[in-house]
């Protein structure tokens, strides 16, 4: 029997190498639903190919090819909730990802989870949340689908050990980096991905955000994760277990394997593969410590994963405006750290106790991150 499965963020970077990984499953899954956000274009295309039962676009739902089109948030939660859906991959970007979440894993659908923010804002209630309906949540981050992939038997990890290409700037030097333009700083060597994201990874943000979907997914202590850079992106991670032997998934870099993995767990399937691996063609591998000077924006969502309650929620909105006005042209790639860092400096860690707590808090701080861009030059 085909398992239904719906994809939230249909359009964007996961969402389109997700639909292309299914249709080389053929006929093991049906494409119940699609939410997209503003490419009708491109939403048309996949409604003609894959003829989902639900449709949703967050602007202009007269320009859908499709009976009766939903649209916005109500619309987004309507697909995910739906309990026709056996699986559902969240690949919609930042915090849009949470709700979404939270309704489908409350119906009992197991989640193929590509969207970080969701366990960075709310990682303690998403968790419990799934334990308590007992659905699974299945990474599709490719360092954390490595993981997944190595762990047996949890108890026995001593350490997660988490890559990092180094992104675009690994061997540049300060100069260069306060010289760059949008377009250097999206030139990922390895990764093609949406933009915030790849803005992210030239800061190395992302890989603190890396971090703390990790805590929250692997109910791992931030003592016991460890970033390495690793240029190459050949091992996507690694985990040692107590008895000191480590443990570590390699492959080509390709968005397609961590995919289909989460949505065909627990079962292997032959996929899409560029090539197959070899060792005698790779020839080396290089690892290293992060520089935390050079790239502060890990050093900052270490900390504030390590603080937990509210500081990753003001952490995560403050940068993700902060990209967002980079990326507009309204401020340089060297004004996004002290962007960040000003805004979390104005707050105090609180406890968090529901999910509309957090989007208040998230609102607020966004509000107060634009207010600073608005001056730009007191950042």
């Amino acid at each position: 029997m085909k398992r239904k499965i719906s994809i939230i963020g249909s359009t964007g970077s996961i969402g389109t190498q997700a639909l292309e990984v299914l249709e080389r499953l053929g006929d093991k899954f049906e494409i119940y639903g699609l939410a997209a956000g503003s490419n009708t274009d491109l939403l048309n295309s996949q409604i003609k190919k894959f003829k989902p039962k639900k449709v949703c676009v967050s602007k202009n739902p007269e320009k859908v090819d499709f009976n009766c089109v939903l649209s916005g948030e109500e619309g987004i939660l309507d697909i995910a909730a739906d309990r026709e859906n056996d699986i559902v991959l969240m690949a919609v970007s930042g915090r849009f990802g949470l709700k979404p979440t939270l309704a489908a894993i409350r119906n009992g659908i197991d989640i193929a989870l590509a969207n970080k923010e969701t366990l960075v804002m709310a990682g303690d209630i998403v968790m419990r949340e799934a334990k308590k309906y007992d659905v699974n949540i299945l990474p599709v981050d490719s360092e954390h689908s490595a993981i997944h992939q190595c762990i047996k038997n949890p108890s026995d990890v001593s350490k997660l050990i988490i890559t990092a290409s180094g992104g675009p700037f690994l061997n540049k030097s300060s100069y260069d980096m306060e010289h760059s333009d949008i377009k250097q700083v999206l030139n990922h060597p390895r990764w093609k991905m949406g933009k915030k994201i790849t803005v992210d990874s030239a800061t190395l943000m992302n890989k603190g955000l890396e971090v703390i979907e990790a805590h929250h997914l692997f109910n791992m202590d931030y003592d016991d994760i460890e970033v390495v850079i690793h240029p190459q992106s050949v091992v996507h991670s690694a985990i040692e277990y107590k008895d000191g032997s480590v443990i570590a998934q390699l492959g080509v870099p390709s968005m397609h394997i961590p995919i289909q993995y989460a949505i065909t767990y627990p079962e292997r399937l032959e996929g899409i593969k560029s090539k197959s691996f070899s060792f005698s063609e790779i020839a080396r591998l290089d690892f290293s410590k992060p520089d935390f000077d050079k790239f502060p924006c890990l050093r900052l969502a270490l900390g504030a994963g390590r603080a937990g309650g509210t500081s990753p929620v003001v952490m995560n909105a403050a940068n993700e405006e902060a990209v967002y006005a980079f990326l507009n042209g309204v401020i340089g790639y060297n004004d996004i750290y002290p962007t960040v860092e000003k805004i979390y400096d104005g707050y105090e860690t609180q406890k968090l106790n529901d999910i509309d707590e957090i989007f208040e808090l998230d609102n607020e701080v966004r509000l107060k991150t634009k207010e600073l861009l608005s001056g730009v030059g007191i950042v």
